[in-house]
This record gives structure tokens, sequence and C-alpha cells, in this order.
């Protein structure tokens, strides 16, 4: 798959790199480059992927960074389910359905004192452990919710950058609708070769490039 930058003001593709994983190294020549070109990277949205994070701290230390919205609510979903069935999980559920919502600092301040509220109240409940009958080790009774309460902790420093900078996206939509295409065109041509796998994405940017041009015309 190629690894894309876009612009969020341009909407184009301003480099592209194919892969097959994201690596540190290869993200930190990528940013590098924008940067010879004369790009200004003034933030990056990312899902938080920790090389992503490591190489922008090294190449753009001074860009504003911002974790994904959508990313974060759909991990700590996937942890929770649909229907937990505690009450810290039916509590922190409502909590992550509200992310997507927050829009100016009083919300940010509200939602940060509910989360701390849920954190005084359920803290015991997530050092709760196990022990194995078979083993005889013991593990976190409430593993997943535990993760999904540690991963919103991590990415609060970076949650509500753009409320600050309205120029900031607080998702990678754009580029998850994107590479969804690109990934549906692709799957009408399993068949083709590693070359030609490459050759057809290449084309594919190439052709979209000259569309979006000429419908800003």
């Amino acid at each position: 798959m190629p690894g894309r930058i876009q612009g969020h003001h341009i909407k184009s593709t301003l480099f592209y790199r194919l892969t097959d994983k994201e690596r540190e190294w290869e993200i930190i020549q990528d940013l590098q480059t924008l940067k010879a070109l004369g790009v200004k990277i003034e933030s990056v949205t990312s899902d938080g992927a920790r090389d992503i994070i490591k190489a922008v701290r090294y190449v753009c230390p001074y860009a504003t960074r911002q974790r994904c919205l959508v990313h974060i609510e759909r991990e700590c979903l996937s942890w929770i389910t649909q229907f937990p069935k505690t009450s810290a999980g039916i509590a922190i559920r409502r909590l992550v359905l509200q992310i997507s919502d927050i829009a100016t600092h009083n919300d940010e301040r509200f939602w940060k004192m509910q989360l701390e509220k849920w954190h005084l109240e359920y803290g015991e409940f997530l050092k709760e452990r196990t022990v194995s009958k078979t083993t005889g080790t013991s593990s976190y009774t409430h593993d997943k919710l535990r993760k999904a309460y540690f991963h919103i902790w991590r990415a609060l420093p970076d949650m509500f950058s753009f409320i600050d900078n309205p120029r900031i996206p607080k998702s990678t939509n754009a580029l998850e609708s994107f590479f969804g295409h690109l990934k549906d065109n692709l799957r009408l041509h399993r068949g083709l070769s590693l070359e030609h796998h490459k050759n057809f994405i290449k084309w594919y940017l190439f052709f979209r490039e000259n569309i979006n041009k000429s419908s800003t015309k």
C-alpha cells in the first residue's frame, strides 16, 4: 500500500511511497523530503501509531499533534463491546460515544471531569486480578476495560488540539475514504503481479490528481 501525505486545505497528494507497513525511518525520510520541498508542516493528525509519533517528534518537533478521534472511539468500542455487562463498561462506553461531539474547551473540560470521576469510581475495579486454575498465574480481570481507559489516557494530550486551530482535522476520515476507494479498486484486480500492482497504484494516484485539478478549475 502507498503511504500518502495529504495537505488538509490543499486536498491533494503531496507525496507518496509504496510500502508494506509503517516504518519510522521511512516516515522520517518522507517528512524530511516534504520539508526540503518547502512544505510547512503545521500539524499532523494520525491514528497514534508509535512509528508515526516518533517520526513527527524527530522531524517536526514544533508541529501540533492531533489524535484521530474516530480511531480512538473505534478502538475503545471494540474492547468495551456494544453491550458491556458491568456498570463501569456502560459508563465508559457513554463517555467514548461523546468524544466526537466535543467542540469547545468547555466541552473538553466537562468531559475530562467525567472521565476523572469515572476513574475515581472504578480505578480499584480496574486493578482486580484473576488467578488461572491451570497455570496459577494472574491477569487483570477486566483487561479489555483497562485497555479502553488507558488508550484514552495516553491519547489525552493530543486529543483536542483542533479546538484551538480549526485548520487541524480531528480525524483521518478523508484519508480513510481515499484508501477505502483505492482498496475497493485493487480488489477488482486481485490477480495482478506485484509489479503490476505497484503500477496500478501509481496510475490511480496520477488520474485521481488530474481529476481533482480539473474539478477545481
